[in-house]
């Protein structure tokens, strides 16, 4: 295993290692606004991209790096 690399070249942009904490923290968001409207009867719910900005999250999306040895 001294020899092995990655085999896809696809890194995120910035130095963070994972998103985990902002999904879930997007989603909890998520339900309890869901939640919310149910009790108030609300008809109209709103989806996951209007509640959260991924443009926010700490990883800020992935990029392709053709010259990774």
């Amino acid at each position: 295993m001294s020899r092995s690399k990655k085999k896809t070249k696809i890194h995120g942009i910035t130095t963070a290692t994972s998103e985990k904490e902002n999904k879930q923290d997007a989603n909890r968001k998520f339900r309890r606004i869901v939640k919310q409207k149910l009790k108030s009867d609300e008809t109209d719910l709103p989806k996951l991209r209007e509640v959260s900005n991924v443009w926010s999250f700490d990883k800020d999306g992935k990029r392709y790096n053709p010259k990774m040895t």
